[in-house]
C-alpha cells in the first residue's frame, strides 16, 4: 500500500470517528422523550392521589394499571428509545445534503 493511500485511509477513518456537534433540532428531538418522562414523574409527585397504586382499596387490576402519569412516562420512554433515533438519523442526513 502506498503512503499516500494509507494517509487518505487514515484521514477517512479519523473523519468518521470525529463526533460532530449536534444541531439544535437534533438536541431538541433527543431531549423530548426524557423531558416527557420527567413531566410524568413530576405529575405523579404533585398529584399522588391520581396513583391508585398508593390506595388500591376496591380497585381491580385494570384500574390499577390505568395510571395517567405512568402513561406519560411510558410515552416519553417509548419516544426516546423507538422514535427519536429514526428522527435524528433523518435530521442528520438532511443536514448533510
Amino acid at each position: 500500500m502506498s503512503a499516500e493511500l494509507a494517509r487518505e485511509l487514515q484521514a477517512a477513518q479519523a473523519a468518521q470517528e470525529t463526533p460532530r456537534a449536534a444541531s439544535l433540532r437534533v438536541r431538541l428531538v433527543l431531549v423530548l422523550g426524557p423531558l416527557t418522562a420527567l413531566i410524568g414523574l413530576a405529575w405523579a409527585l404533585v398529584q399522588p392521589y391520581r396513583l391508585t397504586l398508593l390506595h388500591p382499596h376496591g380497585q381491580g387490576f385494570w384500574w390499577l394499571l390505568s395510571e395517567p402519569p405512568l402513561y406519560v412516562v411510558l410515552a416519553g420512554v417509548f419516544f426516546r428509545l423507538l422514535i427519536a433515533p429514526s428522527l435524528v438519523e433523518d435530521l442528520q442526513s438532511e443536514e448533510l445534503g
